[in-house]
């Protein structure tokens, strides 16, 4: 089974120490999320696991970590400083505010997925909005909030989070205007050449990279599923244009494969091959990677959300950064860059901006999917239900959890902190003494520790110790001198 909502995973996550509000002795911050003591080591994992998989597994993919605050004219250039918006209305009644998009979405006659407003809010990034359409006032689509059906036109609304590089302000200076990035792509096709240059790579190849993006969000909300602060794993993946086809659906391949890998059910995910109205001006196909992240609602179609997005951007990001290519006009589409971004084919001797292959995947998203997937409840001899989240060992926050079975007993807590001492370096392991040995079982099941060692008075007799699995609750007798050797096999099993 998984969560039967994400109302679960956020119980969990505040009670065990995943996820808790940001500033929440100050009432929090809408749609802010600080990540515990177990929610950052899990999130470390998964950023670990795709890295692993995206650079150390691969040998044609390098590594980079770009500045959150970039030069204004990188978003002039990409579009964002222009038209990166989402369309915005306003209850006229109770002046709450709301994306358009959403809304008929979620309550609309259109149903995410049909071709028509399943990505709306992205054409809408790129300009294309639609003056004098009050689509929720024709559908009779009351306000969530108060119930009223009185609503303001669509209006864009830009994204970007503004701020101001040095000691003056924008209107005394506008060059001091700065943004926080919307997005990690742009570090890369900016340092395209730098890469390529320091590292003589050949096409094809790709840029990965782990980093914060911020957006200002209309409206964030489902707990860490839509945030304004938000962490990317992003590839840039240059290919020649002809390539481009083959490779993005290699790539749709492979992070499928990659996905399951982190213990997510195929049956939780489905693809959204996005239609000609709905792709990004850039973009010559994008699909995206979907998660039943809402299985409480009764509509079928509005149980998926997207997890990842995979797109063909073609060559307009290098194109846009360039210094040399013109328009229609002949004029130069980049009179500010000061470099080139093309490519030149020694085998060929031929010069062209390659094509781009995107695969981005947030860590919030993925994070929540891998906890929903991994909840499961069992009941136990005494018919009480507990909670186990059944993670991948390579992703659980604590590998082994070391439990003394009296902590009055000074020889069996040396004897346990020793051991807890021992495997630490190999394995994340933590000592617990705080509870009854049935409720630090029942506590290290819910937070996904894989394997619990009981300390119990024959360990110092038979200088052996009690391993117990998560999943199946089973329970070894096990060796000291052969603990190591055996948890080590079994985590990597």
């Amino acid at each position: 089974m998984s969560a039967p909502n994400i109302e679960t995973i956020v119980s969990l996550s505040k009670r065990r120490g995943f996820v808790f509000p940001a500033s929440d002795i100050y009432g929090g911050l809408g749609s802010s999320w600080d990540y515990g003591p177990l929610g950052v080591e899990l999130a470390n994992n998964i950023k670990k696991s795709w890295w692993n998989w995206v650079v150390y597994e691969r040998d044609d993919i390098e590594g980079l970590d770009s500045s959150i605050i970039q030069n204004r004219l990188v978003w002039k250039y990409s579009g964002h400083e222009e038209t990166f918006s989402d369309p915005m209305v306003d209850c006229r009644a109770c002046k709450s505010r709301f994306r358009e998009d959403k809304l008929l979405e979620e309550f609309g006659s259109n149903k995410a997925g049909d071709g028509d407003h399943a990505h709306i809010g992205e054409a809408h990034k790129f300009g294309e909005h639609l003056p004098g359409v009050n689509r929720l006032q024709e559908q009779k689509i009351p306000c969530p909030n108060c119930g009223e059906i009185k609503w303001t036109e669509p209006r864009p609304f830009n994204l970007m989070f503004r701020t101001t590089v040095g000691a003056v302000s924008d209107d005394e200076d506008p060059s001091a205007l700065a943004y926080l990035r919307p997005e990690t792509a742009q570090g890369i096709f900016t340092n395209f050449a730098n890469v390529l240059n320091t590292s003589r790579r050949k096409l094809p190849f790709g840029i990965a990279q782990i980093g914060k993006a911020f957006r200002n969000e209309v409206t964030p909300g489902n707990f860490i599923f839509r945030t304004r602060e938000f962490e990317q794993m992003e590839i840039e993946y240059f290919v020649r244009p002809e390539d481009a086809p083959r490779v993005h659906q290699e790539w749709i391949d492979g992070f499928e494969k990659w996905i399951e890998s982190l213990g997510i059910s195929a049956d939780n995910l489905k693809f959204y091959e996005q239609t000609r109205e709905e792709l990004a001006h850039y973009s010559e196909r994008t699909v995206d990677i979907l998660y039943r992240f809402f299985p409480e609602r009764e509509d079928q179609e509005k149980q998926w959300d997207e997890l990842m997005g995979i797109a063909n951007r073609t060559d307009f990001d290098l194109r846009v950064h360039s210094k040399k290519p013109e328009n229609a006009e002949g004029k130069r589409i980049n009179p500010d860059s000061t470099d080139d971004l093309s490519y030149f084919d020694e085998a060929t001797k031929q010069r062209f901006y390659p094509y781009i292959i995107e695969p981005s995947i947030g860590v919030n998203r993925t994070l929540l999917a891998v906890m929903m997937d991994a909840y499961t409840e069992k009941t136990n001899e005494k018919g009480e239900v507990r909670v186990i989240l059944k993670l991948k060992p390579e992703l659980a926050p604590i590998k082994v959890a070391v439990l003394p079975l009296a902590k009055n007993k000074p020889e069996i807590v040396e004897l346990a902190r020793k051991i807890k001492h021992d495997l630490q370096p190999s394995m994340r392991t933590v000592y617990d003494d705080t509870g009854g040995i049935g409720k630090l079982y029942a506590r290290q099941d819910e937070i996904g520790t894989p394997f619990c060692v009981t300390v119990d008075h024959e360990s110092l007799e038979d200088n052996a110790v009690t391993v117990r699995d998560r999943d199946t609750w089973g329970q070894d007798r096990i060796s000291i001198d052969k603990l190591k050797g055996n948890l080590i096999g079994r985590l990597n099993t």
